[in-house]
């Protein structure tokens, strides 16, 4: 069976059980709010504020242009997961090499990690505004919202979306309140509306928008989210999801586009409107809202705003992360772990930057971090395009011609944007260093190997007959039909005991299993405060009479025929077990499970999990309250 994107929500919501046409249409609704966030998460502002500030209403266009963009690019995405059920990683993953994939996965995690450097930086400044917590401590505290996700999928997919819905509206209508009280000229934010780039600072800014607006990321996470979505495979059923999800960004989408204009308009008609050309800090613009607009309530609005956004961020940054690992790497670890790396990769620079170069460096660091998702975004866009252009792969549901060039023209805009970019920065930087050396020894090798990598994946799909597809999961006569298949025998087994109602059923499944052909050994680890210091010299009372009910049980086989041995160690039974079966060379291992809870699991260990990585044999796991012999 193909592997499946966010298994644990996989097509958890039952669409094809709405008989009303509303209803259905209300079920497809979701997935791309929770996409929406991230483009109004705490780098847009900083986007948006710089922009603002130093050019007015100018720069409204490249909003415009930026969602207009995101919209084409999230039905894509949308596209290919509704038609292929495939997110945009395992697509990847299917069509590119191992190494170009290794390549992909690192870009994708270095731009996820940028984004939450900015919903880190986000939040701490957030709670420094509304709550005069040092920008440090609120850098520490971000850390702590890492089971906020663990917690909200526990309640299922819609308790997920209605939570984020609920801070896309609390972010909105503080931006309304602050539109009212801004009292933006009309006329002269009409003229932002046409295309202009004044200078290279503003194409640099321009280029953050664009980043901050059409993140990389969220083409993986939309591709992923549709599938929470269980509908009818036929036809006129994926046709309608396609239909339903379209209408669902188009909605959330426009919402971003007014918060994120919202923002600039903000700084336009208070800073740049005032002569504060410079204000490129959120922590700045919070201070100025109240004197400009003359209501303390305008920086309340703002702060709040702003810990919605970057809190609302969290969830789908977190989210994304998965889909790449599973989806370039097949690679499945627990969600809080996870979590608590990406935000580690993030919580790192953010908390050095304030350190070393003070709490007034934020607001670079946010643009920086919103140019390196744009600089990202062609390694995302062009795969996508790709595929669903491919008839053999999208069938009916592939791309129109004119949908192909509107797409291929956007990803030339963004390439293009972006190689300029470079350019400049890299002549900048070999104008000015002192050591121009290192610039080409270290900067442009990789400005080279990212345009090599970037034409590769643009040219390797065009060229049909050479691409070698690789499934998830191998075909099952390649495995075992085309080979003779011997009888199974295991001749020894080993059963972890540990004087449990789960024994019996233990050694009952080993003993159907082997019967009184093989031989048996019992092992048990004695795990008290005593046994783990001492080890072998352990004379307590629990040691002698786990000894004492070790030997009954040997003594209970051995009178019915079976061939029994036993094992007593002393320690931690996750080290102790695979040491003995290792080292005895059994055929097979049976443990029995107790279903502790996740929390259990989290701060006592699984002696579970860490056995059966540890040994080479198979291990066969018999749950608790399921006897073997009924």
């Amino acid at each position: 069976m193909k592997g499946k994107s966010l298994e644990e929500v996989h097509e958890s919501v039952d669409t094809s059980s709405k008989k009303s046409l509303w209803k259905r249409f209300v079920a497809f609704l979701g997935p791309a709010y929770l996409i929406s966030v991230g483009y109004m998460d705490p780098g847009n502002w900083a986007t948006d504020i710089a922009g603002g500030s130093q050019f007015g209403y100018a720069l409204i266009w490249v909003l415009l242009m930026s969602n207009i963009m995101a919209l084409l690019l999230q039905s894509l995405s949308a596209r290919l997961g509704i038609v292929k059920g495939r997110d945009l990683a395992q697509a990847s993953r299917e069509t590119y090499s191992p190494f170009v994939n290794f390549i992909l996965y690192i870009l994708a995690e270095i731009a996820i990690a940028a984004c939450d450097l900015a919903e880190v930086l986000g939040m701490a400044i957030g709670l420094e505004l509304l709550f005069d917590i040092p920008l440090l401590w609120g850098v520490g505290i971000s850390m702590f919202d890492t089971f906020l996700l663990l917690f909200l999928m526990n309640k299922g997919i819609r308790k997920m979306e209605a939570f984020i819905i609920t801070l896309i509206a609390i972010i909105g209508g503080c931006f309304v309140l602050e539109m009212v009280l801004a009292k933006p000229d009309m006329g002269e934010m009409a003229t932002g509306f046409i295309p202009t780039i004044p200078n290279k600072t503003a194409l640099y800014i321009a280029i953050g928008i664009i980043g901050a607006t059409v993140m990389p990321h969220n083409l993986y996470l939309h591709s992923s989210l549709v599938q929470t979505r269980k509908f009818n495979r036929d036809k006129k059923s994926i046709k309608q999801a396609i239909k339903y999800n379209i209408f669902d960004s188009t909605i959330a989408l426009n919402l971003a586009f007014f918060v994120n204009a919202a923002i600039l308009i903000l700084a336009a008609a208070t800073f740049h409107k005032n002569g504060l050309f410079e204000i490129a800090e959120i922590q700045d613009a919070h201070r100025m809202l109240e004197p400009l607009l003359g209501s303390k309530y305008a920086s309340i609005l703002f702060a709040l705003a702003l810990i919605a956004a970057g809190q609302s961020s969290t969830v789908t940054g977190t989210l994304a992360g998965q889909i790449v690992m599973e989806g370039y790497l097949n690679l499945r670890i627990q969600p809080w772990v996870r979590r608590i790396i990406t935000r580690l990769i993030a919580i790192v620079p953010a908390a050095l930057t304030v350190f070393y170069l003070g709490e007034g460096s934020t607001g670079e660091l946010l643009v920086l971090s919103q140019v390196i998702l744009s600089l990202q975004l062609g390694f995302a866009i062009i795969p996508l395009i790709h595929f669903v252009s491919d008839k053999k792969k999208m069938g009916d549901f592939a791309i129109s011609l004119k949908t192909k060039i509107a797409s291929w023209a956007i990803a030339l805009i963004i390439v293009g944007l972006n190689a300029q970019l470079v350019f400049d920065e890299i002549s900048k930087w070999l104008a000015t260093s002192e050591h121009p050396i290192y610039i080409w020894i270290f900067v442009i090798p990789v400005a080279i190997g990212a345009a090599v990598l970037l034409f590769y994946i643009t040219i390797k799909p065009l060229l049909k007959s050479a691409i070698k597809v690789t499934t998830h999961v191998p075909h099952i006569d390649e495995l075992i039909l085309n080979k003779e298949i011997p009888p199974l025998s295991y001749k020894r087994i080993a059963v972890a005991i540990d004087f449990s109602e789960a024994d019996s059923n233990s050694i009952y499944k080993a003993l159907q299993i082997g019967k009184k052909e093989a031989r048996y050994s019992l092992i048990h680890v004695v795990e008290t405060p005593g046994a783990l210091v001492h080890g072998e010299n352990t004379k307590d009372y629990e040691s002698s009479s786990d000894k004492a009910y070790l030997d009954h049980y040997k003594e209970q086989l051995t009178e019915r025929g079976y061939q029994v041995s036993t094992h007593l160690r002393f320690g931690r039974p996750k080290h102790e077990i695979p040491a003995i079966v290792n080292q005895y060379d059994y055929d097979l291992l049976i443990m029995g499970a107790h279903g502790h809870s996740w929390f259990k699991d989290m701060v006592l260990g699984t002696t579970i999990d860490t056995v059966r990585h540890k040994v080479k044999i198979p291990v066969m796991i018999i749950k608790q309250g399921i006897t073997a012999h009924k």
